[in-house]
């Protein structure tokens, strides 16, 4: 008889804090969900979730190269 190893490594998401396997079939990695996943988007969208750092200068303007403008 084979024993199988599980080396999956234990997460918790982000979000709820459930506990969760880190599983290449799991869609919403790293959380346990969609609803998860779907609330953390939209803490980023309302800006309610950020990444530390110093502000952008207002004034600086930085120009967007579009291919299709060639």
């Amino acid at each position: 008889m084979k024993t199988v190893m599980n080396n999956h490594q234990k997460i918790t998401c982000p979000i709820c804090g459930k506990q969760n396997t880190w599983r290449p079939e799991n869609q919403f990695k790293p959380f346990c969900s969609d609803r998860c996943k779907l609330i953390d988007l939209g803490e980023w969208a309302s800006e309610t979730r950020t990444i530390p750092g110093n502000p952008l200068d207002p004034d600086l303007n930085i120009a967007v190269h579009h291919k299709e403008d060639e």
